[in-house]
């Protein structure tokens, strides 16, 4: 009996099952991240330090959640790819590089502008603060590095090893608040440390956004896999006709 992940190396199944799939998964993302707003906004309390500002960790922290779950499951794929020829590994791959480095982005952006009213300033080198940049820069030379080769197969092949040799930022991100003495705060062990009356507000906010960056990713990877269909297409077209061009005359 074939095992799902060996069910979806067809693409075609792929496709079906996303088109089916997908609606839901939107759907409820967009219900969670709109009740999430309103529980973060307007019926959670102001923090006693930090006033309304901490209001900016309900998205904070869901991006910079994501950032480093989307770098990791560009690294299975790129395992996949490389040891398992799985056919739709340089897909998952492909479609996540941007949604990862979005939410990086925004994960630094909200963080520097929370880190202004506490530390006084945008930004500072700080370990936390400066892995996470690196991060950024990770996906950007996933995206560029694919994107210099014209044949897709050597380039899928050069972007996954560079995805598995950055996946070492990952722990660096996660234990530098605790390797080194930085300003950033330290891990809430996934709100455990955090007051029930703002945990409840940021589990749903996580969630909700969880579940919107596998919505864009499935419909990501449909796109990719028809964008590679037309390809095909194309080229057995043009294949076509160089044969008939080539065809000596009756």
């Amino acid at each position: 009996m074939q095992t799902l992940t060996q069910q979806l190396a067809n693409p075609t199944r792929f496709m079906d099952l996303s088109a089916r799939v997908l609606p839901w998964v939107a759907g409820i993302a967009a219900a969670l991240i709109v009740y999430g707003l309103y529980l973060s906004f307007f019926d959670s309390p102001a923090d006693y330090q930090q006033g309304e500002t901490v209001r900016i960790m309900y998205i904070h922290v869901p991006c910079a959640w994501l950032s480093m779950m989307v770098y990791g499951l560009i690294a299975v794929s790129s395992f996949g790819l490389l040891v398992f020829r799985h056919p739709l590994a340089d897909v998952s791959a492909k479609a996540a590089a941007p949604i990862g480095a979005a939410f990086t982005f925004l994960a630094l952006l909200t963080g520097s502008l929370w880190g202004k009213p506490m530390w006084g300033t945008y930004w500072v080198w700080d370990a936390r603060l400066t892995s996470v940049l690196i991060l950024f820069f990770l996906y950007l030379g996933l995206i560029a590095l694919r994107a210099a080769f014209e044949d897709e197969s050597a380039g899928a092949k050069l972007t996954a090893v560079l995805a598995l040799v950055g996946v070492t930022i990952l722990p660096i991100i996660k234990f530098s608040v605790n390797w080194w003495n930085t300003l950033h705060q330290p891990s809430t062990d996934f709100t455990a440390t955090v007051d029930p009356s703002m945990r409840w507000p940021l589990l749903v906010m996580a969630l909700g956004f969880t579940l919107l960056f596998f919505a864009m990713h499935l419909k990501a990877m449909r796109n990719e896999v028809l964008r590679r269909r037309v390809k095909a297409m194309r080229t057995q077209a043009v294949a076509g006709r160089d044969r008939l061009a080539t065809q000596p005359a009756e």
